[in-house]
């Protein structure tokens, strides 16, 4: 048993609220254990400079920590991201993108804001789990409105974290547990187990393959249940 009573191989508490905010064509609060993430996405009937006259659209996200989701304030990101921020909306806008299909979507851009309001850890995978719900909110107004005749959605999407901390293979790692962790992995994966992305890195210390493999399909444990909970939140 962890510290908190979870097992090994167990996920924080995971609440999904959809259509949370009024305006976003799409949006979520999702809740991993104490982290939680709003995640909103809207339509912009335009698409960026590189990608004028293509017949096809883009999506990009962007990320932040609000000053009150940590014990110590955080400042404003007012005029440039910090990297850390700017890598993980990057990690986002790639993760989502893989999922969908931007012809379909026309020469319209999605913008995915993921705000965290509390962080214990895992922010940036919930952010990514919180942000597909969003996501398929604005794929059904886009058919709703019959802007779209199909979805522009191929697979459904999640991520996790896992890692080694106090010698075990933990899922879903609070921050108490990561700031201790000897290795440490952010995967995203699609229902049927493709990978969209893996973030892998020791800390002082190496890992073996054995180890590598084993977290992978831990984390395609914790992916199964969190995909499982986006159907029944969209009722699907």
């Amino acid at each position: 048993m962890r510290k908190n009573g979870r097992l090994a191989d167990e996920l924080r508490k995971v609440i999904i609220q959809k259509e949370y905010v009024k305006y976003a064509q799409g949006s979520a609060l999702i809740s991993l254990g104490n982290t939680k993430v709003i995640c909103a996405a809207m339509v912009e009937e335009r698409v960026p400079p590189f990608l004028r006259g293509v017949g096809q659209g883009w999506l990009t996200a962007e990320y932040s920590l609000l000053p009150y989701s940590s014990p110590n304030r955080i400042l404003r990101e007012r005029e440039q991201k910090r990297g850390r921020s700017y890598e993980i909306q990057r990690l986002i806008g790639r993760s989502l993108r893989a999922v969908v299909d931007l012809t379909e979507l026309g020469e319209r851009t999605i913008w995915v804001d993921c705000d965290v309001i509390q962080a214990d850890g895992g922010t940036r995978c919930a952010s990514i789990t919180g942000a597909f719900v969003a996501l398929m909110g604005v794929d059904r107004w886009l058919r709703r409105k019959g802007i779209i005749e199909g979805s522009i959605i191929g697979d459904f999407q999640a991520a996790v974290s896992v890692g080694i901390s106090g010698g075990e293979k933990l899922l879903d790692l609070s921050f108490q547990e990561d700031s201790k962790a000897s290795l440490d992995m952010n995967v995203v994966m699609t229902e049927k187990g493709d990978l969209t992305e893996i973030q892998a890195s020791g800390e002082g210390t190496s890992f073996s393959r054995d180890d590598f493999n084993e977290l992978l399909d831990l984390a395609g444990k914790g992916i199964e249940k969190l995909i499982k909970l986006q159907k029944e939140v969209l009722e699907i």
